[in-house]
């Protein structure tokens, strides 16, 4: 079953509680966290202490995605403040920068994943793929909410999957960017097993139904 992940990026920030609560009765299975550096992406969000903050407030999955340059320094931080799972962009740094972030998050016992910008192959990951937990294909440039599903990242999420097929079966294929109703449908038949959704639940009148309508038609694969 295709998986919900809202973004919070989408929320009202003046009552993130209730709103967390709210998905959750929805129906979300993950709550996914955005965090910008204003280095990497040109814009800034959220940071430690809101993720603490989220934690205690919460028992959902919170799946924190970085999008900030040498991501080593603060994966860490992120999984002490609550993460169940750090992703975080090939793009950030060094492979030798990207293999201590991934072994940071391991340390700590917790999911781990990386991210790929619409520029990037998908043999990006194949260096540590065999040790992730999740890989995070952006369906619209990173940094920005609200922005138009790329069509033509689907054949990139093709090809993601069948590299964890052969190579890594248990790991998670999540898509983040411009998923509704009908772009939910082409992430799963490309084979994405969790989907972002960021203003199609926080900003729908109807959130359950919103949730629902994303899963609707959905490919039944296991996460």
């Amino acid at each position: 079953m295709l998986r919900i992940a809202p973004s919070i990026l989408a929320a009202d920030f003046a009552d993130l509680g209730k709103e967390i609560a709210d998905v959750k009765r929805a129906g979300a299975d993950w709550l996914h966290f955005d965090v910008m550096d204003g280095r990497f992406v040109p814009n800034i969000s959220v940071g430690l202490p809101v993720a603490a903050s989220v934690r205690k407030a919460t028992d959902m999955f919170m799946d924190v995605h970085l999008m900030i340059l040498e991501p080593v320094l603060y994966a860490g931080r992120f999984c002490d403040a609550g993460a169940d799972m750090v992703s975080f962009h090939v793009e950030a740094d060094t492979p030798e920068g990207i293999g201590r972030a991934v072994r940071e998050v391991r340390d700590r016992g917790k999911m781990v994943g990386l991210a790929l910008k619409p520029g990037t192959g998908a043999e990006a990951v194949l260096p540590w793929l065999p040790e992730l937990d999740m890989v995070l294909v952006m369906t619209v440039e990173p940094g920005f909410g609200g922005q138009r599903f790329m069509e033509d990242m689907l054949p990139k999420i093709r090809k993601v999957r069948s590299l964890i097929d052969k190579m890594r079966p248990k790991c998670v294929l999540e898509t983040d960017g411009g998923i509704d109703e009908r772009t939910a449908r082409l992430v799963a038949d490309a084979g994405c097993t969790v989907a972002v959704a960021g203003s199609s639940v926080f900003r729908a009148s109807d959130r359950t139904a919103a949730i629902r309508a994303l899963r609707a038609d959905d490919v039944n694969r296991e996460v």
